[in-house]
């Protein structure tokens, strides 16, 4: 089935059009025109691209963790999709390796079924750094052995990163992940600058939420923040919801990174898409919402209830990034990380028919995943 939706405005990844007629068939985009046969609806506001979330702990009041399965991952995307998120990778924090199978065979069972949205999973742990855990649970950090390997090696999981902190897992073992097909993201981690070269030089192309969980900048001791901010190569996820990262030192990285080397994450938790939630258990220990931020009762910073239409709108308030700029953070430079922005990350003919309709406060009004209208608010 032909659809066509003339824009109010229409934003492609590059550039704005007005009055601006776009095509789809079936899951892709066909024409930046009308089409004979097509039905056709006019909408009010900026149409965009889809966004790529690859830091989805949870929503709609399901953490991965406790609900490893299809039908868990569905429905933190639906929570998600009413933000304009249209992929996503489900991430899994630091867990026992039975949950980390049961969390792999629910994947590949989504991208089997076509889930909407689901690209592959991220395995946020468990081969971390004690003393930058944050609130992963320190009995389950540990070495990595042949059990994590199998799972971060299997050819059915679509697309795959795990964070690690490069202290606790050799360069050789970094190399065989990324041989493997694993995008390796260093995060969670107090190692050294010269530690964190070794891991790029194996192979390691992402920062996991930069800034957080990792050792510091210093003018004698550049940590891990300084090699992610000195690499040109290397993508880096942020945070941007005003608590996690200050707008000086989010502008500091963006400006120090080559352009499309930063990427908006949320780190959602299940209260995303829940206006009444305002606790939840995560590994016995109680979390509390407060606003829009997310305390364990111990005093850590316990993920968000950020969501990617409201980091693009904090971008773009907070840091003083272009509207254009922020709506890319969010879309093709996620696509550029993951490795398929040749189908996803902006609006051309030939690529996925994922897009957003936001009104002028950056408020989702409609989402549409491979040509399917998911969400609307109209």
């Amino acid at each position: 089935m032909k659809q066509t939706i003339v824009a109010e405005r229409l934003f492609d990844g590059q550039q704005f059009h007005s009055d601006q007629p776009i095509t789809f068939e079936d899951d892709h985009i066909i024409a930046f025109d009308t089409v004979k046969g097509a039905s056709e609806s006019r909408v009010s506001g900026t149409v965009c691209p889809g966004f790529i979330d690859v830091q989805v702990n949870g929503g709609g009041g399901v953490l991965f963790n406790a609900t490893p399965t299809r039908q868990g991952i569905e429905a933190i995307g639906f929570a998600h999709a009413k933000f304009g998120t249209t992929a996503y990778l489900p991430t899994l924090i630091t867990d026992n390796v039975s949950v980390m199978q049961r969390a792999a065979d629910a994947v590949a069972d989504a991208i089997a079924s076509k889930s909407s949205g689901v690209l592959g999973v991220h395995f946020e742990g468990p081969h971390l750094s004690v003393p930058k855990k944050g609130v992963h649970p320190e009995p389950q950090i540990r070495r990595i052995s042949d059990a994590e390997l199998e799972v971060f090696s299997r050819q059915d999981l679509g697309v795959k990163v795990v964070t690690l902190a490069p202290e606790n897992v050799s360069p050789d073992v970094i190399s065989a992940l990324v041989e493997s097909g694993v995008k390796v993201c260093l995060g969670h981690s107090n190692a050294d600058y010269d530690t964190v070269k070794a891991a790029l030089v194996a192979g390691a192309t992402g920062f996991t939420h930069l800034f957080n969980a990792m050792s510091a900048f210093g003018s004698r001791s550049p940590g891990m923040v300084g090699a992610a901010l000195e690499s040109a190569d290397t993508w880096c996820g942020l945070i941007v919801d005003g608590h996690h990262v200050h707008p000086a030192a989010a502008k500091v990285a963006i400006n120090a990174k080559p352009q499309g080397k930063v990427m908006l994450v949320t780190d959602a938790m299940p209260p995303v898409g829940l206006n009444d939630e305002e606790s939840f258990e995560l590994f016995g220990t109680e979390v509390i919402r407060v606003g829009d931020r997310l305390n364990a009762v111990t005093g850590e910073l316990a993920g968000c209830v950020l969501d990617m239409a409201g980091a693009v709108k904090n971008t773009v308030s907070m840091l003083e990034v272009s509207p254009e700029e922020a709506i890319r953070m969010a879309s093709l430079y996620p696509a550029k990380f993951l490795g398929i922005d040749k189908q996803f990350g902006s609006l051309e003919i030939g690529k996925r028919a994922d897009l957003v309709l936001m009104n002028d406060e950056y408020k989702v009004q409609q989402t549409y995943i491979g040509g399917q209208l998911i969400f609307s608010a109209c």
